[in-house]
């Protein structure tokens, strides 16, 4: 396994020896394979929509509604007799989120057995029916995030965001959490400069700052063109903590990007939530958005994970429901499609 080692002792575990290499670390999943974007076809149902105008609410229907909550918000909110704020439900989900994210998985899932077996052998039911619903939610996190690598989907990722006519962008990330998606972009485009926005500071201080500095993002080497491996601390990456709507930036990005942001608004708000991505591209630059999709396995997802993700608001949709959002709010679709377990959207202002 190829490596190079800086000054400040961090540790590149992987290089350009490690292409078309792929492996379980205990957190996440090591992803490799075809550096070269020859395959990445195979990893995005892209453009299924022929002619947004010809689409309508009535036609398609609204995205699915998860309604089921949290344990900590009812919780909080029956000792504090009110609802819980859209701040402090983010609060509670980042930090529940990332104690999933850094989990070591497998040692984990060894010690819930243990504690399943033992509580077997005292038939005490509660504790039978604790142990058994960590196991469960602990192997479908296992599945999704490090065996299919459904959350960051790298090759699904790089296939909505290749081809871009930007050189050495700018990218403003909106509600960024630990920032991926700009730091795959940012290998993908080289030079560039990313600004990651997120009004929680735990973000900054917890799920960025704890993001592993030895993942291996897959992007271009920009001195020949071809493949290469880059990783976090080598790229110049701002973290701003703010709420979105009070940020003094003009129009100068040329990539406005949000994962994860559109479906916690609800149909009245979600208008004010897309012109936030307009309000700092700059002429001709690019809108990209991804939502989780509505279907089978990810309603299942929510239902089971309810206490890890289901803190605020929260719809599914199908790439059609949020393409005719992005549309109607006077954008152009240059891209869609679905990957995993994500909707995909590249647009431009109309």
């Amino acid at each position: 396994m190829g490596g190079i080692s800086l000054e400040n002792t961090v540790v590149f575990p992987y290089s350009e020896h490690d292409f078309n290499k792929t492996e379980l670390a205990p957190s996440y999943r090591v992803e490799l394979r075809d550096p070269r974007n020859e395959k990445l076809d195979k990893f995005i149902k892209a453009n299924v929509v022929s002619d947004w105008s010809e689409l309508n609410w009535e036609k398609i229907g609204k995205p699915y509604i998860v309604n089921k909550m949290s344990v900590d918000r009812l919780n909080w909110e029956k000792e504090n007799k009110q609802d819980m704020s859209v701040k402090t439900s983010w609060e509670f989900f980042n930090r529940s989120f990332h104690e999933w994210f850094i989990k070591d998985v497998p040692s984990e899932m060894s010690e819930k057995k243990k504690a399943f077996t033992k509580s077997l052998s005292k038939f005490n039911t509660k504790d039978v029916k604790t142990a058994l619903g960590d196991i469960v939610k602990l192997n479908l996190w296992n599945y999704v995030h490090r065996v299919q690598d459904g959350i960051w989907d790298p090759r699904g990722k790089r296939a909505l965001f290749e081809g871009l006519d930007v050189k050495k962008p700018r990218i403003l990330f909106l509600g960024a959490a630990e920032g991926y998606e700009a730091m795959q972009l940012a290998a993908m485009y080289p030079g560039a400069e990313v600004v990651l926005v997120d009004y929680d500071e735990y973000c900054k201080t917890h799920r960025f700052e704890e993001f592993p500095t030895s993942y291996p993002f897959l992007g271009e080497n920009p001195s020949t063109g071809s493949a290469k491996v880059w990783y976090k601390d080598e790229m110049n990456i701002e973290y701003e903590v703010e709420d979105i709507r009070n940020l003094n930036y003009g129009k100068e990005f040329d990539i406005v990007l949000s994962v994860g942001l559109l479906e916690h608004a609800p149909d009245e708000y979600k208008s004010e939530m897309l012109d936030m991505h307009r309000r700092f591209l700059k002429p001709g630059g690019y809108v990209i958005m991804t939502t989780p999709r509505n279907q089978i396995r990810s309603r299942i997802y929510y239902n089971i994970m309810a206490d890890v993700m289901n803190h605020m608001y929260r719809e599914l949709m199908d790439i059609r429901q949020m393409g005719l959002y992005v549309y109607e709010a006077g954008f152009d679709i240059i891209r869609h499609g679905f990957i995993k377990v994500h909707n995909g959207i590249i647009a431009q202002v109309r």
